[in-house]
């Protein structure tokens, strides 16, 4: 069996949480659980290679995760002026720190 690796989250628009294979585009699943959505998207990853090989198409090769220990938990990202004074005003009104609150908002 190939290893691809999997992403796992909540979804409130499906009400459930839903199993990705970030190599395999469009390759994801349901389920109830996290459990339920870990054990669909195995299903989900054999009919999505089975699919592509009889259309003749590529099947690419598992990627490998870094380990989580290779991540600072910092990145640079440059936005317009705009941007930047809208997140700094959004921040404040929170109470927060902008890191704060872009944190935030990226994890939603």
């Amino acid at each position: 069996m190939n290893h691809y690796p999997i992403e796992i989250f909540w979804s409130e628009e499906d009400e459930g949480y839903i199993a990705e294979a970030p190599d395999l585009p469009g390759c994801s699943a349901w389920g109830a659980t996290e459990t339920d959505a870990a054990r669909e998207i195995k299903h989900a990853i054999s009919a999505w290679i089975k699919a592509a090989k009889a259309a003749g198409n590529v099947v690419p090769p598992p990627s490998t995760m870094e380990p989580l220990e290779s991540y600072s938990g910092k990145f640079v990202v440059r936005v317009p002026r705009s941007l930047h004074a809208r997140l700094a005003r959004k921040a404040k009104i929170e109470g927060v720190s902008l890191n704060q609150y872009v944190t935030h908002m990226l994890s939603r």
